[in-house]
């Protein structure tokens, strides 16, 4: 195939080197390799693999700060900037690359039911990751996160796995684009070597964090601590049951 492109004139990413070249597929999202010596698990990948992303050692010394903008569970502007979709994704290839972040080393389940080792770069993907859940951890009601977080494998493997426009991977779509309506606000990370830190996230009217009920400072009359003697008690009550049947067997 690389003989094939060097005779078309068709430009391709990657080197000759002395055996077979890695496998490599790369979209907006990520660039994936395997191949090589990749098909050993235990063998580092090599530096001159990775195209996108540096390595973190080699990294600005200095971190970086990012600003992203959420609208119903989107990012519609970095650093105060609008961008659509796929230009947010670049910049943040951009940042992330710049600053060592996004490298994956996974052995996968293929569909087909072997072990595949591939390595990825996503650093816009693992960026977008880190702020998002960030902005949820605010705005969504705790069993909503929960029920999301379990559903998300599910959803994941459809992705994976092809069926993309199967009526269950639709039907869970639904119930997540549900779950973004009030995802909004800003999160603002620190990019350093190879790391993409949260540092601040606020949402305004959509936020469910209330600083009368988290405060350490004062007892301002939102919470009574009398409560917790209650709760502890019910939550408390299947495991005194079965320590006073265990008691009764010892007898």
């Amino acid at each position: 195939m690389l003989d094939y492109a060097e005779k078309h004139g068709i430009q391709i990413e990657g080197k000759k080197k002395s055996g077979s070249p890695y496998s490599m597929d790369a979209n907006l999202l990520h660039i994936s390799y395997e191949g090589r010596i990749l098909e050993d698990p235990s063998r580092e990948p090599e530096e001159d693999m990775w195209l996108w992303t540096v390595s973190p050692e080699k990294a600005p010394k200095r971190g970086e700060y990012v600003e992203l903008e959420y609208r119903k569970g989107d990012i519609v502007a970095v650093n105060g900037r609008k961008l659509s979709p796929a230009k947010v994704l670049a910049e943040l290839n951009r940042l992330g690359g710049k600053h060592g972040i996004g490298r994956l080393d996974l052995v996968e389940n293929r569909y087909v039911g072997m072990k595949s080792r591939g390595c990825y770069e996503t650093p816009g993907g693992t960026i977008m990751l880190k702020a998002h859940r960030a902005i949820e951890s605010i705005c969504l009601d705790r069993e909503v996160a929960h029920l999301k977080d379990d559903l998300m494998p599910r959803y994941a493997s459809l992705i994976y796995n092809g069926y993309w426009w199967s009526p269950e991977r639709k039907m869970l779509q639904a119930m997540i684009d549900a779950s973004q309506v009030s995802v909004n606000g800003r999160v603002r990370l620190k990019l350093y070597r190879g790391n993409a830190m949260v540092v601040g996230r606020e949402s305004g009217s959509d936020s469910l964090f209330d600083t009368a009920l988290a405060t350490f400072e004062e007892d301002r009359g939102a919470y009574n601590q009398a409560d917790a003697a209650g709760f502890i008690r019910l939550s408390a009550l299947r495991m005194r049951t079965a320590a006073r049947l265990r008691k009764k067997l010892r007898r």
